[in-house]
């Protein structure tokens, strides 16, 4: 059976045949690439904007800003890279093995920040509008900031540990290493428990919080409808493709199915590049249509 990259977007960079056909090397290369090179044009500066402007957070709690702030950090650092991985995909990598584990594991805690930021954003908005409260203190906001990126690090430690630089007749690469099924189940296993629970969380709080707001007239406003639903809806679409290929996986590996196998390893490049998609649209959902319902649900500095 072919090899499993584990990584969540750094790509089965040389999952590519030693000499592959046209539409094989436009799938597995040239689309991710495009995607990716889409990504740092609009969410390097879409980011920075964010972070410099900070536009209308003074609607926003404490804690709020807070992670709004650590949100737009992480897609920024999970962007920033983008270039290099786009270079590795379509050359193959050329900066050694110490470069190549610290830049994955990188790349891993900036997106599981990410995620996780999105998720404490949507647990914290159902608190305060559907349960009005706000729990978290000065003390407790850096105590959760520092318990969010500790809890990254540590889900980014399979990434550090399996990825190596490996080469062939024709490249070299960075990718996870040859791996027993019973390690290649776990990884894949873990990284949609990750997802799945997050993604759960989101939908059940911006639910929770639609719900509350078309109960009173002065909440019932269709601009919050679209932005809830376009929270859910965005965060859906471009991570859940990525952890259904992953079941797939988990599948092909139980059934010994080389066929199924090979589509998800053709798959990953595709469905991880969309992830990234989601830094790009963070600015957007987060922080400049925010406003909308940070002035609707009256949440104010504490």
């Amino acid at each position: 059976m072919e090899e499993f990259n584990s990584s969540l977007v750094t790509f089965n960079i040389s999952s590519t045949p030693d000499h592959p056909s046209t539409a094989s090397w436009v799938s597995i290369s040239l689309v991710p690439a495009v995607v990716l090179s889409i990504c740092f044009l609009l969410g390097v500066p879409g980011n920075i904007a964010v972070i410099i402007l900070k536009p209308n957070w003074q609607h926003l709690s404490s804690l709020s800003q807070s992670l709004m702030l650590n949100l737009a950090i992480s897609d920024l650092i999970c962007l920033l890279p983008l270039p290099l991985w786009i270079y590795t995909l379509l050359k193959g990598w050329t900066l050694g093995l110490v470069a190549c584990k610290l830049l994955t594991y990188l790349m891993f805690c900036s997106l599981y920040s990410s995620m996780l930021s999105v998720t404490l954003l949507s647990v914290q908005r159902y608190l305060q509008v559907v349960h009005r409260q706000n729990i978290f203190d000065r003390v407790g906001k850096m105590r959760l900031l520092v318990l969010l990126w500790l809890v990254t690090m540590i889900l980014s430690i399979p990434a550090l540990v399996i990825r190596q630089v490996i080469k062939d007749q024709h490249r070299t690469s960075c990718r996870g290493t040859h791996a027993p099924p019973s390690q290649q189940v776990a990884v894949l296993l873990s990284e949609c428990l990750i997802g799945f629970v997050s993604i759960s969380f989101v939908a059940f709080s911006y639910i929770g919080v639609q719900r509350k707001v078309n109960q009173a007239a002065f909440f019932n406003n269709p601009q919050t409808t679209r932005l809830i639903t376009s929270i859910i809806v965005a965060f859906f679409i471009l991570w859940m493709p990525y952890y259904i290929t992953n079941v797939l996986g988990v599948s092909a590996i139980l059934l010994k199915n080389d066929g199924l196998w090979k589509f998800c390893l053709n798959s990953w490049n595709i469905f991880g590049a969309l992830a990234f998609v989601n830094s790009c649209l963070n600015p957007l959902l987060y922080a400049f249509a925010l406003k909308n319902t940070c002035t609707l649900c009256g949440e104010r500095e504490h």
